[in-house]
């Protein structure tokens, strides 16, 4: 199926538009593709919104619309001020960007990386905006696994430690000729145009630690996927642990590195059908039921008064213990 593009050549509907925008009156650039269920996608340290074209395009078939914006300081967005440089104001921005592009309702909101903390942050601080979360090989879990199987803080994991396992596990070989393409696309502009933001993130990212976020996102129940590559050597296991058990729920463990999704993006959409068949049902219940409110003037007018029924129960007796999520092991 193709659709018209301003310039009146066709484009196929999985075909992500490339637009500007202007948050607090800089610009921002992001990608945006499909129709549905709105679906928010927040890219790791170092890209921007082109590299995951491939993966975008499967949620796009699954059915959602999805927005991808390059984060300050990346792919042309302009960076957040130095004492704004935080995960909580990447969040105040995200925020503002969903205003600037008319995002009125919750999203899926899916986070690869440096990307999957900020979502963390923006469920915490904006629950209104966010209808689920996907963490795709999060920042956010506290430990690492230092020399002789020490536990430490991840703010205490050296750069070069880093370092050494950010090349190989962002290029994985057997796929190296699919994934180097789409990371220069981005990685490159943004050394070159941005150096200081990249050095500047990359703290941030290092020294995150979401534990308290993730309990209280635990403790209001929101649906979160915890997804893993089973050969990450930037994000270790450890942080991985750490970051399902703050959740109090098991992750998800797939074939694959730091990258994954990248290198094979169809697994990445076979993952994410089941994230997306859940949104989008209740998506459809609530508008079924404000459809149904405003048939019985709940939503607009005079109420209508409606006779009464013997045995009724108020609406949080009747449906108590009803609808609450199972305990999931941790």
């Amino acid at each position: 199926m193709l659709a018209m593009a301003s310039d009146g050549v066709p484009r196929p509907v999985d075909h992500l538009a490339w637009q500007s925008t202007t948050v607090r009156d800089r610009p921002a650039l992001y990608g945006v593709a499909g129709h549905g269920t709105p679906l928010l996608f927040l890219h790791g340290w170092g890209l921007a919104h082109h590299a995951y074209k491939r993966p975008l395009k499967r949620l796009v078939h699954l059915g959602c619309r999805v927005y991808a914006p390059a984060l300050p300081g990346f792919g042309g967005t302009a960076d957040l001020p130095k004492d704004g440089l935080t995960l909580a104001g990447y969040a105040a921005w995200v925020d503002e960007f969903l205003d600037a592009v008319g995002v009125t309702e919750p999203l899926i909101v899916v986070g690869h990386s440096f990307g999957g903390g900020v979502a963390i942050q923006v469920a915490h601080d904006l629950p209104e905006r966010v209808r689920s979360l996907v963490l795709v090989n999060s920042i956010g879990g506290s430990v690492w696994n230092g020399a002789g199987g020490t536990v430490r803080k991840m703010a205490q994991r050296p750069l070069w430690d880093w370092g050494i396992h950010f090349p190989s596990d962002l290029l994985p070989v057997p796929q190296i000729t699919k994934v180097l393409p789409v990371v220069l696309e981005d990685a490159l502009p943004n050394l070159i145009r941005n150096p200081a933001a990249m050095w500047r993130v990359a703290q941030v990212a290092r020294t995150a630690d979401l534990t308290a976020e993730l309990e209280e996102l635990k403790r209001r129940r929101l649906p979160v996927v915890v997804l893993w590559g089973e050969k990450d050597r930037i994000i270790p296991k450890e942080s991985f642990d750490a970051l399902c058990n703050a959740i109090g729920q098991q992750g998800e463990v797939v074939t694959g590195n730091h990258s994954w999704l990248l290198a094979d993006p169809d697994a990445f959409g076979e993952v994410m059908t089941n994230v997306v068949s859940v949104a989008s049902v209740a998506r459809s219940m609530e508008g079924k039921a404000k459809r149904r409110r405003g048939l019985f003037g709940l939503s607009r007018g005079r109420p209508r008064l409606l006779r009464s029924l013997t045995g009724a129960k108020p609406a949080d007796q009747a449906h108590e213990g009803e609808g609450e999520p199972a305990e999931e092991p941790a």
